[in-house]
């Protein structure tokens, strides 16, 4: 459940900042590029900040 909580609310981030980048400013691209940085170190080190903060919150 948790993996699945992460994907959405990192698919969700992206599509965000995408949004934000067209209507509002192209500087919104920078959320983006920090999700994908994110999920790529995450994928190295298998740390992930939103796990962890689902863990302690009893999130199965």
């Amino acid at each position: 459940m948790r993996e699945r909580i992460i994907r959405a609310v990192a698919g969700g981030m992206v599509l965000l900042s995408v949004s934000l980048s067209y209507f509002v400013s192209i500087n919104w691209l920078l959320l983006g590029g920090f999700v994908g940085l994110n999920l790529l170190q995450s994928s190295i080190t298998k740390f992930c900040p939103l796990e962890a903060m689902l863990k302690k919150a009893g999130v199965n």
